[in-house]
């Protein structure tokens, strides 16, 4: 299968070692991409939950697909999140291409973006660990029972339904927990003059623009794969938000806005030059008419009457 060249991809929220990881289908996108960088944003592995007795073999083959691909050439960035706490105290460690820390910068063709999990902002996780860790178990259990009713719901020919993102939608204090992280995040942002804000943490896909009166940035969620199937992907200077379930069904380009630009936009995002598609034109067919110019022809005996 022909892979897709991006410079850039993000995926979060993995969870491998739970019922709830959709790990082949996460293996499906990783075979389909060919990024420079690949960054893991936080609970990839979820150390909270991990037992002996489940860790199936797709689980353990998206492990020994990142590996592979960091043996190919691809920079790969671990930034630890609070499922995967525990590796924090390898923060720092390098390994080839394979990189370990808690948070990470990077200049995208000028801009700077920001990227780090997202836990520092839940309260709970920082004052009431184990309250969290017993949500993360309730969490789980709903998801092997949404799988159970959406198989019911499958076998009936009606569509899959989200218990959780129900839940989420509809509790207005969650709603407001999601409000308030992302509100925070893009305004620590733009105060510290990021240009791009990435996190994982809430399950929540999302790409916004964010303005206060100290400026704007764009703040970037790359959701999961327990639910949304989501990853971030940045080429030619744009971000996109890559969705599993609607993606791989249907002709897929690096950006959907690419269908949108037009030639100039095209070039000045790959050579940073504003070149004006008319000027190329006009150059190319004088180039041409240099070339076949009857003027020329007679001068070598070549012309016909």
């Amino acid at each position: 299968m022909k892979k897709r060249k991006i410079e850039l991809a993000v995926i979060s929220d993995v969870h491998l070692g739970t019922y709830g990881c959709h790990a082949d289908e996460l293996i499906a996108y990783l075979n389909s991409i060919q990024p420079k960088k690949l960054i893991l944003n936080g609970d990839i592995i979820d150390i909270w939950q991990f037992s002996k007795r489940y860790f199936p073999p797709s689980h353990l083959k998206v492990l020994r697909k990142i590996i592979g691909m960091a043996s190919k050439g691809t920079e790969v960035y671990y930034i630890t999140g609070n499922h995967d706490e525990m590796l924090r105290k390898f923060s720092d460690t390098s390994m080839g291409n394979f990189k370990i820390m808690n948070k990470l910068v990077l200049n995208l063709d000028g801009k700077k973006a920001w990227i780090f999990h997202g836990d520092v902002f839940d309260v709970s996780i920082q004052n009431a660990k184990w309250l969290a860790k017993l949500g993360g178990y309730g969490y789980d259990l709903l998801i092997v029972i949404n799988s159970f009713v959406n198989w019911c719901l499958v076998k009936m020919g009606r569509e899959k339904y989200s218990l959780s993102k129900r839940i989420k939608n509809s509790v207005k204090s969650a709603v407001k927990y999601i409000n308030n992280f992302e509100k925070t995040a893009a305004e620590l942002a733009i105060e510290n003059e990021y240009d791009y804000v990435i996190c994982g943490h809430i399950h929540q896909p999302k790409k916004e623009v964010y303005e206060s009166k100290n400026g704007s940035c764009i703040y970037l969620n790359s959701g999961d794969w327990v639910e949304n199937l989501t990853a971030l992907e940045y080429s030619f200077k744009r971000w996109k938000i890559y969705h599993y379930n609607h993606d791989r069904l249907s002709p897929f380009f690096v950006d959907e806005d690419l269908k949108e630009m037009d030639m100039n936009e095209l070039i000045a995002s790959i050579t940073d030059k504003d070149v004006e598609i008319e000027d190329m034109t006009e150059d190319l067919f004088n180039e041409e008419d240099e070339k076949v110019n009857p003027k020329s022809l007679d001068d070598q005996g070549l012309s016909q009457d």
